[in-house]
C-alpha cells in the first residue's frame, strides 16, 4: 500500500514549511492575518486544492484513456467555512466547478468519462463522506454538463 507522507516545519509563527520528497519544491503555508501574516494558503485552501486537484487529473486520466482531449482544464474550488453546532469553525461544503478546454461537441467518450471519473477521485472520494462536494463540470462554451 502506497503511503504518502509530508513534513511540516514550523518557519515561523503560522507559517509551515511542507516537504514532500527529494526534488519536489518545498511549499509554504500560512493563516491569513490576524493569526498569520498569508504568505501561503491557508489548510482550508490546501484541501480546497487537494480536491480540485485530484479532480481535474482524475478527469484529464479518464479523457486521456478513451484518447480525448478536454484541452487545457480550469477548476475553480469555493470552500464554505462556518460553525458547527459546537461553534467550531469548520469547513461546511466545496463547491467545484471543472471547466474544460473544449467544447462537448469535440469529446466523443465525453460521457463515458462524465460518468465514472469522479469514482476514481481518491481525495474527493475520501474527503466527501464528512464534507459535501458539489461538482459541476462546464465544456469550453460554458455549457453545463454535470452538476
Amino acid at each position: 500500500m502506497d503511503q504518502p507522507s509530508v513534513t511540516l516545519t514550523q518557519r515561523q509563527g503560522y507559517q509551515f514549511e511542507h516537504r514532500y520528497g527529494p526534488g519536489i519544491p518545498v511549499l509554504l503555508s500560512d493563516e491569513p492575518a490576524p493569526l498569520g501574516t498569508g504568505q501561503g494558503p491557508d489548510p482550508v485552501e490546501l484541501l480546497a486544492s487537494a480536491v480540485g486537484n485530484c479532480l481535474s487529473a482524475s478527469l484529464l486520466f479518464a479523457c486521456q484513456k478513451y484518447k480525448d482531449d478536454p484541452g487545457t482544464l480550469r477548476t475553480d474550488v469555493k470552500a464554505t467555512v462556518g460553525r458547527n453546532e459546537r461553534n467550531r469553525m469548520r469547513v461546511l461544503g466545496l463547491a467545484v466547478d471543472l471547466h474544460l478546454g473544449r467544447p462537448a461537441a469535440e469529446l466523443p467518450h465525453l460521457q463515458r468519462v462524465l460518468d465514472t471519473f469522479e469514482d476514481y477521485c481518491t481525495v474527493t472520494q475520501s474527503v466527501a463522506g464528512a464534507i459535501p462536494v458539489a461538482l459541476r463540470v462546464l465544456d469550453g462554451t460554458g455549457a453545463l454538463l454535470k452538476g
